[in-house]
C-alpha cells in the first residue's frame, strides 16, 4: 500500500509538471507567433504607410507645380507644354513604386482615379485646355488627400494592432514567469519530502533483557 501511495503521489506530481510544462510551451509557441506579427506589422508601417506618404508628397508637388503652370498667363504654351509633359513623366515614375505596395480596396480605388486624372492632364496638355488642366490636377490633388487620409488611418490600425499584441506578448511573459516559479516550487517541494523521508529513523525495538 506505501508503495502504491508512494507511486500515486509521484504520477500527480509528475501530471502537474507536464501540465505546466505544456502550458509553457504553448504559451512559447503562441509569444513567437505574436513576436513575428509584431515584426510584420511594424514593416507595413514602414514599407506601405512611411515610405507611401512620401509618394504622395512628390506627387503632390509636382501636380501643384503643373496647375502653376497652367494658369501662368504669361508663359507660351509651347514653354507650359514641355514642362508639364516631363513633370507627367517625373510622376510616372512614381507609379510603379507606389503600386508595388500593399493597398486596401479603397486605396486602389482612389489610386484609379488619381491616374484617370493624371491621364486627363496628359491628354489636355495636347490640346492645350489649361483651364481643364489646372481642373484635372486640382481633383488629382484632393485625391491625393483623401489617400493621405487612409495612409494615417491605416498607420494608426498597425500600430493598435501592434501594441494589442505587445500588451499580450507581455501578459503571457507573466504567466510564464508566474509558472516557473510554481514549477521550481513544486520541484523544491519534491526535493524537501524525499530529503525528509530519508533522514527519519525507525527506533529499534525494546530490548528484552
Amino acid at each position: 500500500m506505501k508503495d502504491q501511495k508512494k507511486y500515486s503521489n509521484k504520477t500527480k506530481a509528475a501530471f502537474v509538471l507536464l501540465i505546466v510544462m505544456l502550458i509553457i510551451l504553448l504559451g512559447n509557441f503562441n509569444t513567437l507567433q505574436n513576436s513575428k506579427k509584431v515584426n510584420e506589422n511594424i514593416n507595413a508601417i514602414y514599407n506601405d504607410r512611411l515610405v507611401v506618404s512620401q509618394y504622395i508628397f512628390q506627387y503632390s508637388k509636382q501636380l501643384h507645380f503643373i496647375k502653376a503652370e497652367a494658369e501662368k498667363l504669361d508663359l507660351s504654351d509651347n514653354i507650359k507644354k514641355n514642362e508639364i509633359i516631363h513633370t507627367l513623366d517625373i510622376i510616372h515614375t512614381i507609379d510603379d513604386l507606389y503600386a508595388k505596395t500593399v493597398l486596401t480596396n479603397k486605396e486602389k480605388q482612389y489610386f484609379d482615379a488619381f491616374l484617370s486624372s493624371c491621364k486627363e492632364i496628359n491628354k489636355k496638355v495636347s490640346d492645350k485646355n489649361w483651364s481643364r488642366i489646372a481642373s484635372a490636377s486640382n481633383e488629382a490633388l484632393k485625391t491625393l488627400e483623401s489617400l493621405s487620409h487612409i495612409q494615417i488611418e491605416e498607420g494608426k490600425s498597425k500600430l493598435a494592432t501592434a501594441n494589442a499584441m505587445y500588451s499580450k506578448n507581455n501578459s503571457l511573459g507573466q504567466l510564464q514567469i508566474a509558472l516557473l516559479i510554481i514549477l521550481g516550487g513544486i520541484t523544491f517541494y519534491l526535493l524537501i519530502v524525499k530529503k525528509v523521508k530519508r533522514s527519519i529513523k525507525i527506533p529499534e525495538p525494546p530490548s528484552m533483557n
